[in-house]
């Protein structure tokens, strides 16, 4: 649709993989976005939460270096013309005000700063702890209960110095430029309360809302997500901007991207959610029209709006020589709606992972993964996203041999020096290289795990052992018996409980310190410097009913399934299977799951072990697995499960 009224804008937002305290590294990814966002005409470039200086900076919030370096960086961006001239720029920073700590949007146009929004709710439930680093803001109100929105933040000095401007708008405020566009702020976890912010704002008149966040991944959060955004638009119009985190930040938590532009209920501009790609702007252009006229055609909207008049005259920030709209009389395409995509659960136990692999990766300086792949469910799901890791960044690599990606890749794989332009030939080359299995046998195991194992590693290219450890379970037994006289059995041969569990453990655990010895060396046996990173394989149900051997497969240094259920691993199982065409996947997640630690019975090893995970728990996975959804997700205790 090609249109020549005036109240047309198109406006960008993105997903960023920001590090927590790379500030040169943050302020690059910034100012691409913001460069991204020029070229695709925008008048407003909408950024993560906390993007300058990263979400997860935890107790660095508390010191007062952070604050300092953020303005030094949004000093940067500022004298860069991509993030200052004609562009209104929102980015997320924490602020120090009146010696209180905020989390905060600063939104600058013309190397002018229009105002500082602080957070007016803060996450701190499940992984989020807003409140040990930020207060909530609560603005000053009169007697009436109509907010005053007078404060101002006292610029840093250098900026006073540097730029001319002393002091700047404080507070739940909005703008309204000369052209009569109206934009307003709302953070992450506004938009999830029973109160929300862009429902005042909306009533208010404001037509665009942009929302830096920095959200986690969580199975099917994206659609609960999509649902708020979609919905508040379509009850109160507007355009609705989300920008989010990319990417491991530096914890245990992988921010899954998926900026989206929505216009009266519609999505208009979808950023993928799992992906390897450090900067991603997504644009829109809108008909700001189209939104004035949506909400004048709800009678509901105007009786309720009608009564906002002292809201919006106290919020108001009026910028009379500045406007954002494109200019009068140029034709523009107005964007329309998009379907949107949304990943199978099997999609986002595989690639939420493996996204978040490759970031903390390429961040630690490891030269690859080592895994004790087993041949059962668990470690095969582990290598499975290692797999899918490779499937990623070689198509990265394929699309753009000379892009970020591309370099990270060479980096990680210790090509640099080789080949200038090296790229992976295959997800198989690359798995080579930084991936390597090993199946740590004892006379307890069988030779079909020992086969699903060797046939997964072929599959996915990883460097596989084939490592014998009964001389070291041997060993240690041994420095037990010199020490007690006492030789412990297992069960089936006349032990007891105690001495059964002994045995089993004794197994696992040298397996981990294998793996450690195995992980710190390898590099060094195939010509390389640096260690390889130790990859667990518990799943979250296990850790439910405590069915793992302490210092085993909980002691890694990353644990990729630590928060998937065993039905949903195999499921994943089967859906990679058929995606990246590694068939054993069949026949793994159809196996009976095995710890393989005690005595086959009948002392014979070609088949499948006669020791039972469902029988040794004395449930099943179906069970424990709706067990802990009850637990997790409907907050049941023992009697009310």
């Amino acid at each position: 649709m090609v249109t020549m009224r005036g109240n047309i804008i198109t406006v960008a937002t993105c997903n960023l993989n920001q590090w927590a305290l790379d500030f040169t590294g943050n302020v690059e990814r910034i100012l691409q976005s913001c460069v991204e966002a020029r070229e695709a005409g925008a008048s407003y470039r909408l950024g993560p939460e906390l993007e300058i200086c990263g979400y997860g900076a935890e107790d660095h919030f508390l010191e007062v270096d952070t604050f300092q370096h953020c303005w030094e960086s949004l000093s940067e961006l500022v004298d860069c013309g991509a993030a200052s001239h004609g562009l209104l720029c929102d980015f997320g920073m924490p602020v120090l005000h009146g010696g209180v700590r905020y989390n905060a949007r600063v939104l600058i146009l013309d190397k002018q700063i229009l105002m500082i929004r602080p957070k007016t709710a803060l996450a701190d439930s499940g992984n989020y702890r807003e409140s040990r680093y930020f207060t909530a803001y609560k603005a000053p109100s009169s007697q009436n209960g109509i907010s005053i929105h007078e404060e101002t933040f006292l610029l840093p000095k250098f900026w006073q110095d540097k730029y001319g401007q002393s002091t700047a708008p404080f507070g739940t405020r909005f703008l309204q430029f000369a052209d009569g566009i109206t934009v307003g702020c709302e953070s992450c976890e506004e938009l999830w309360t029973p109160q929300a912010a862009h429902i005042d704002m909306a009533l208010s008149g404001v037509e665009i809302i942009g929302n830096g966040s920095g959200s986690h991944h969580e199975l099917r959060k994206l659609e609960t997500r999509l649902e708020l955004i979609i919905n508040a638009t379509k009850k109160c119009g507007g355009v609705y901007l989300y920008a989010n985190q990319r990417g491991c930040d530096g914890g245990r938590l992988y921010f899954d991207g998926c900026a989206m532009i929505v216009c009266n209920g519609k999505v208009l501009a979808q950023a993928k959610q799992f992906d390897v790609d450090d900067v991603e702007t997504i644009f829109a252009t809108v008909d700001l029209d189209d939104v004035r006229s949506y909400r004048a055609s709800i009678p509901s909207f105007g009786i309720q709006s009608s009564q906002y008049s002292v809201f919006r005259q106290a919020h108001l920030i009026y910028c009379k020589h500045l406007s954002l709209g494109s200019i009068h009389g140029v034709s523009h395409t107005l964007s329309k709606p998009i379907q949107l995509r949304i990943h199978s659960i099997e999609e986002e136990c595989c690639l939420g992972p493996a996204c978040w692999l490759w970031d903390y990766l390429r961040r630690s300086n490891a030269t690859g993964f080592f895994l004790p792949l087993s041949g059962g469910a668990d470690s095969s799901a582990v290598a499975t996203i290692v797999g899918a890791l490779c499937q990623l960044v070689t198509k990265a690599c394929n699309e753009d041999p000379t892009g970020k990606v591309a370099s990270e890749c060479r980096r990680v794989c210790q090509k640099q020096n080789e080949d200038p332009l090296w790229i992976p030939e295959s997800p198989r080359d690359m798995a080579n290289i930084i991936f390597h299995t090993a199946y740590m046998a004892t006379s307890n195991s069988s030779q079909a795990t020992n086969v699903r194992a060797q046939l997964l590693a072929e599959v996915i290219g990883s460097c596989h052992l084939h490592i014998r450890i009964d001389q070291i379970v041997s060993a240690v037994v041994n420095v037990f018996t010199v020490t007690t006289g006492m030789k412990p059995l297992f069960r089936s041969l006349g032990g007891s409980n105690s001495e059964d569990l002994a045995l089993q453990n004794i197994q696992a655990r040298s397996r981990m310190v294998t793996s450690y010895l195995f992980a710190q060396l390898l590099p060094w046996v195939r010509g390389k410097s640096g260690f390889l990173l130790v990859l667990g394989s518990a799943n979250v149900d296990e850790g439910l009913r405590g069915y793992m051997t302490k210092y085993d497969c909980s002691s890694a240094d990353l644990n990729p399934i630590g928060a998937i259920s065993k039905l949903d691993l195999k499921r994943m199982l089967i859906w990679a299977s058929q995606k990246y065409n590694y068939g054993v996947l069949n026949d793994i997640a159809n196996a009976q799951p095995t710890a393989e630690l005690v005595p086959i019975q009948g002392g014979a090893n070609d088949g499948d072990h006669s020791q039972s995970d469902e029988d040794d728990m004395g449930m099943t996975y179906e069970e424990l697995g709706y067990f802990g959804r009850l637990r997790k997700l409907s907050r049941c205790g023992p009697v009310s499960m």
